[in-house]
């Protein structure tokens, strides 16, 4: 199925400069760069992305620092597009909790620290990137960080193989 999702490249990997290689890795794949931006994130922008849910599963100290976290510098807001992009995505991106990410993986390949290790410091998880886990999810992420009229449409030359 033909979906698109949305990936944050967050502030820790803006600073460490892998914001090329993590694109390059999703479009070696086939998948289809259809909006991309950097952006100052907002506290209202932050809050509609790490909603109150998260308190309620997580605990209202981790919401509070991810808020902090992505406000922390720019971060780079891509929508993709293609066939099972977001199961393609998180494969790609690889374990919420780096320590348990894959070598090959985004975040197996750039980040290490396990969720203990955060909340031993009172910090978040620094695991360079954000990737929708759902179809439900991509949707609402994508309106919140893209208008309508910057997400595009246009042909890849590998589409003539896939379609």
């Amino acid at each position: 199925m033909l979906q698109q999702t949305l990936v944050l490249v967050k502030p820790d990997g803006v600073q460490r400069g892998l914001i090329g290689e993590i694109i390059k890795r999703f479009e070696q794949r086939g998948l289809k760069i259809i909006g991309l931006k950097l952006v100052k994130v907002e506290e209202d922008t932050a809050k509609k992305h790490y909603t109150e849910d998260i308190s309620q599963r997580r605990g209202e100290k981790v919401r509070e620092n991810l808020l902090k976290f992505i406000s922390l510098g720019p971060v780079v807001a891509i929508a993709i597009e293609g066939v099972d992009a977001i199961e393609n995505v998180r494969k790609l991106v690889g374990d919420t909790e780096s320590k348990n990410a894959l070598p090959g993986t985004i975040r197996g390949d750039f980040s290490h620290v396990s969720f203990n290790y955060a909340k031993e410091k009172g910090t978040v998880v620094k695991n360079v990137v954000h990737a929708s886990s759902s179809l439900e999810e991509a949707k609402r992420e994508l309106g919140i960080w893209f208008s309508l009229d910057e997400i595009h449409d246009y042909k890849r030359v590998e589409e003539e193989h896939i379609f």
